[in-house]
């Protein structure tokens, strides 16, 4: 419903399934497109060609794979067009007096800029899934939406928050499953964010049934709508997170239905305005 397009170097690139945030402290976007110093990621709604968001960009460095080249992006500066002013700019007034005023002194918290910027990215719904990660002596699933394919250099990323338990244990055993989860699950996936804190004591102990998956044999959920099974090519620090770039060597599409996804509100509410909103679980 949304297409993402990168302009930089006098060329304007589909970005659609080929931007993925890379980190969230300071606020990066990876893509297998080098698109110069300065490109603009524009975001618009497919149907009309309205545009919905900005993000300008700085280039950062190169993440450089066997066979592929990845490029980070610093996010300098964004704005969205789902609001009208001054609407718009009352919105984010209160949203960022909120997240000041609910701020941990000493935690993992990112400048309500940035957070306004990260929505934006959201402007492409972000789909939501659960990552199995098996290992003697460490088993573990979690949620993670900072995932997403690398289009033209055929491979997938998750960017990983590197406090997460399982960061070591991705990086030792480069496999991991990924699920994607039907929206109805969306209280129990909410829930498993626990897991980021510490391993999972027993597969059984979980509140759905579970089978292994195809290739790598990881515990997965029985109720996925797809797993995908991800060979971790490379990884490392970038900001706040672990980006894990991967390619997907196993792929059962297990069921029809709507997968759990994320947006930012102010689309919502634009869709809401045009008489077709998301649906909310």
């Amino acid at each position: 419903m949304v297409t993402a397009t990168l302009h930089g170097d006098g060329k304007s690139m589909d970005v659609t399934e080929d931007h993925t945030v890379a980190s969230l402290v300071p606020l990066m976007i990876a893509t297998s497109l080098d698109a110069g110093q300065r490109p603009v990621l524009q975001y618009r709604e497919s149907a009309t060609g309205k545009l919905l968001g900005v993000l300008r960009l700085t280039r950062s460095a190169s993440v450089t794979t066997e066979k592929a080249t990845i490029t980070l992006y610093y996010v300098t500066a964004g704005e969205h067009h789902c609001l009208g002013q001054p609407l718009r700019a009352w919105s984010t007034r209160l949203q960022n007096r909120v997240m000041l005023k609910n701020r941990a002194p000493h935690h993992f918290s990112p400048e309500p800029a940035a957070v306004q910027q990260l929505m934006i990215a959201y402007l492409c719904p972000r789909p939501t899934i659960l990552v199995s990660v098996a290992a003697p002596g460490h088993q573990n699933i979690f949620p993670m939406d900072l995932i997403g394919p690398l289009e033209r250099s055929g491979l997938f990323s998750l960017a990983l928050r590197s406090t997460s338990i399982s960061v070591p244990i991705m990086r030792e055993t480069r496999k991991v499953a990924l699920s994607s989860i039907p929206a109805t699950m969306k209280a129990v996936v909410y829930k498993l964010a626990e897991q980021h804190k510490h391993p999972l004591a027993d597969w059984n102990a979980l509140p759905f049934p579970v089978r292994p998956s195809r290739e790598f044999g990881i515990t997965v959920p029985a109720s996925a709508l797809r797993i995908q099974e991800l060979d971790i090519v490379h990884s490392q620090e970038v900001g706040s997170h672990t980006l894990f770039i991967g390619r997907i060597v196993s792929e059962e599409n297990l069921a029809e239905g709507t997968q759990l996804h994320h947006t930012a509100g102010f689309h919502q509410a634009y869709r809401r305005r045009k008489g077709v909103p998301f649906a909310e679980v």
